[in-house]
């Protein structure tokens, strides 16, 4: 009864479930439930009988398996798209030719963060990797709304995208597992849907 538990300054689990028995009621298609609980301050439980926290919270939304499977398959194309756009920023970096004579449509650059890893560095993408993450997170932002209303497509990608972030992104869709979420702008982006 007095395991410790510590999390970071923000951080959003995310689990899925699929109930054999107990579906939401005049539904034809099947249905998965998103359970997510997040903090937005640090937290440390020594004992859960006295926990208490205005820093938690936690929820569930419905959603259709089918559609949740399509965005996966979308967000894992994404991915591979930044990837191989990072492997071209790589390649031509260290091309001898520089990158002042390239056509700008050719340049990719990689603002590297704090953390050298390829993989959290924020990625420029080209027009059609950003339109096809831009329609990627228009439907993110439709499956997660809490209140869902009719809204346009978005018109600007709503966090910093890396390799890590999408990577996060494919994995919270995926309905056989779950996924922890720390990147800050990712992290806030996806609260505020469910708010």
């Amino acid at each position: 009864d007095t395991r410790a538990v510590n999390t970071p300054d923000k951080e959003i689990n995310i689990q899925w479930y699929l109930p054999s028995l107990a579906k939401p009621s005049n539904d034809t298609e099947t249905k998965v439930l998103l359970l997510y609980a997040y903090n937005t301050q640090p937290v440390k439980i020594s004992n859960i009988k006295i926990f208490s926290s205005m820093s938690v919270f936690s929820g569930h939304l419905w959603i259709p398996l089918a559609s949740i499977i399509s965005l996966r398959d979308k967000l894992s194309n994404l991915k591979q798209q930044v990837e191989m756009l990072m492997q071209s920023s790589k390649s031509l970096s260290s091309a001898s030719e520089p990158i002042s004579f390239l056509e700008q449509s050719e340049t990719l650059k990689i603002i590297p963060s704090k953390n050298q890893k390829m993989n959290v560095a924020k990625v420029h993408l080209d027009r059609k990797t950003e339109e096809m993450a831009k329609r990627c997170l228009s439907e993110v932002k439709a499956l997660l709304s809490v209140v869902p209303a009719p809204s346009l497509p978005l018109s600007e990608i709503p966090f910093d995208v890396t390799l890590q972030s999408i990577a996060s992104l494919e994995d919270m869709f995926d309905p056989a597992g779950g996924c922890t979420i720390t990147e800050e702008s990712l992290f806030n982006w996806i609260i505020s849907l469910f708010h």
